[in-house]
């Protein structure tokens, strides 16, 4: 009876929003995107708009912002849910990326539900971002899960600006040893080009998905299907990017992405290079490797580079120095490409 009205209301969703999606793709449930509120602590996010970007329900943009026009930043990081001291390593994460500069997407995984607590406490991200999850009602029995933030400043921006707005998100069940998801949104980008005589404005939609993939060597192993599955959500869409912890361990792991047609981001743009984010610190029995990968469509790439975990701050620090992460993150600029 569940699965009848997840199918449902995902039917109602994508003829509401217009959303593009493959004729074979998973069932969606959707949810809402969440801000907080001093009063009600963290709410539902309501869009300033829920059209179709292909919608000619704007009036004419105004010239673009340089803010509308530079790059948007993503950050991809596995935070290691084995490792205790969870609230000391998330405090140092989010202090980094705040001292970062403007990050407009987060992506992050292996989120337990004592390190979404941390996160969702912290003023920081109260103020600054809005969040893919409030709590963790809905986990069922998994001990962890995958959450994205999206900056307020760069998607909230003020009525006549022009700024990226935000679609609808929702999760995408993956065939899995390990029940695991796509993480699943779309964000509507002010496009340059001239617009036609059927709009009054230009958006291009770029879909975001944030993934963990299936851990560990199992045969048969899931992750060919599983990048598939994104593969063809972003080709529905035209335009998008998958990032996270693609956990490629087998040898048929290590050209999925080319396999179906997407760019890998950190060879296209620092070939010869070895992008390793896993294995770095020496304490690990395996060798180092690049776990954490960014796949795109149809998008303008800027620049990538990994981010080296510290060790905790603060009198702890000679006892244990424990490692932020056993994985590095990715920070990745793009752009949309108006074709």
């Amino acid at each position: 009876m569940m699965d009848f009205f997840t199918r449902v209301q995902s039917s109602f969703m994508l003829w509401k929003h217009g959303i593009p999606l493959p004729s074979t793709a998973p069932s969606t449930k959707f949810q809402s995107w969440y801000t907080f509120d001093p009063i009600q602590k963290w709410i539902p996010f309501v869009r300033q708009s829920d059209t179709n970007p292909n919608d000619s329900t704007d009036s004419e943009p105004n010239e673009a912002s340089n803010e509308s026009e530079s790059p948007l930043a993503l950050l991809t990081w596995n935070i290691d849910v084995t490792s205790p001291r969870t609230e000391g390593r998330v405090t140092d994460i989010i202090t980094y990326i705040t001292g970062l500069g403007q990050i407009d997407i987060v992506f992050l995984q292996e989120v337990s539900k004592l390190a979404l607590q941390q996160i969702l406490k912290d003023d920081r991200v109260r103020e600054l971002w809005l969040s893919s999850q409030y709590d963790n009602t809905e986990w069922g029995n998994q001990s962890f899960t995958t959450v994205t933030l999206l900056s307020k400043a760069r998607f909230t921006c003020g009525q006549g600006m022009q700024c990226p707005t935000i679609g609808p998100i929702g999760k995408i069940k993956f065939p899995s040893h390990f029940a695991r998801d796509a993480l699943c949104c779309d964000i509507s980008v002010p496009s340059h080009q001239k617009p036609t005589s059927s709009t009054t404005s230009a958006l291009t939609r770029i879909r975001l998905v944030n993934v963990h993939l299936d851990s560990l060597p199992i045969t048969p192993s899931h992750r060919p299907q599983q990048i598939s599955i994104v593969s063809s959500l972003l080709r529905s869409a035209g335009q998008g990017l998958i990032a996270g912890d693609f956990n490629p361990v087998l040898d048929e792991d290590v050209d999925l992405l080319e396999k179906n047609d997407l760019v890998d981001a950190w060879t296209s743009l620092r070939p010869g290079e070895s992008g390793f984010t896993w294995g770095l610190d020496g304490e690990q029995p395996f060798p180092p490797i690049r776990l954490d990968k960014v796949g795109t469509i149809g998008l303008r790439a800027h620049r990538i580079n990994t981010l080296e975990p510290k060790r905790l701050e603060g009198p702890q620090h000679s006892e244990g120095c424990r490692l932020w992460s056993d994985h590095h993150g990715l920070l990745y600029y793009f752009s949309p490409t108006d074709e």
